[in-house]
């Protein structure tokens, strides 16, 4: 029977976190490093990453980028066995407001980066005893959400990708899963909001588009993408794991 403690679960492992400096990303970093991981963060500004990781300066849109990133981590660790396809932008507005060249930016961050650096890792996670992939989708996926039709596009994709890519990995022993947080309380949510007319309303009304009245903690995701990830997991796979406070599937009479 296995320890029923979590703790030290990811001891020995290496996992890459792309976007790990910031908001969702450097709470999954150091949820991955507190039960024993050693960390590597993948990320356009770095500079920001926990003192305790190996930060490398990445841009995920670039697949020469991508290549040299996973040769440094595992020049330095000489493995690789989990990892956090977590780096994205986002997108406003209908699909009127996004030309073709903005479309390609996102899409290419959001759903082909997934590809440039799972596909870079590939040949170490093949080697892994406890090979598993976390992508990050989105709440947008599943719900149609106004003024987000080129996001919700990319999250969509991210989630059909999270299936096809555990389909086709599986039996080279590679999970592969999603999360899927609702609205998170993070640094580019802060952004939006000082944007806003009314900054107070519009957090007000992202907290009550949560059925459980409040924006998700960056924490709570990062805990979710811990159990997808962790060798404990190892019958989950295909798996999108929402983290909405009930958005997706409930429907609560107004109170």
């Amino acid at each position: 029977m296995r320890a029923a403690s979590p703790a030290g679960e990811f001891a020995g492992l290496v996992a890459v976190v792309t976007g790990g400096a910031s908001g969702i990303g450097a709470a999954i970093a150091h949820r991955l490093h507190e039960a024993g991981a050693s960390v590597a963060v993948l990320d356009l500004q770095p500079d920001g990453a926990d003192a305790a990781h190996f930060a490398v300066q990445t841009n995920i849109a670039d697949d020469a980028s991508v290549r040299a990133a996973i040769d440094a981590v595992t020049g330095k660790f000489g493995r690789l066995d989990i990892v956090i396809n977590n780096a994205g932008i986002g997108a406003q507005g209908t699909i009127a407001d996004n030309d073709d060249a903005e479309w390609e930016r996102v899409l290419g961050i959001n759903v082909v980066g997934i590809a440039r650096v799972t596909r870079a890792a590939l040949p170490w996670l093949r080697k892994s005893p406890s090979a598993a992939v976390v992508n990050t989708s989105s709440i947008a996926a599943t719900a149609g959400l106004p003024e987000r039709a080129l996001y919700s596009a990319s999250k969509g994709a991210v989630l059909s990708l999270t299936r096809a890519m555990a389909a086709d990995h599986l039996r080279e022993g590679i999970r592969v899963n999603c999360v899927s947080p609702g609205t998170a309380d993070t640094p580019w949510i802060g952004r939006l909001l000082e944007k806003a007319d009314d900054p107070a309303a519009e957090r007000a009304a992202l907290n009550a588009r949560q059925p459980h009245g409040r924006m998700v903690a960056p924490d709570e995701v990062a805990d979710a993408v811990a159990y997808l990830a962790s060798p404990r997991s190892g019958s989950t796979t295909g798996v999108s794991l929402a983290v909405d406070g009930g958005m997706q599937n409930l429907r609560l009479r107004p109170e």
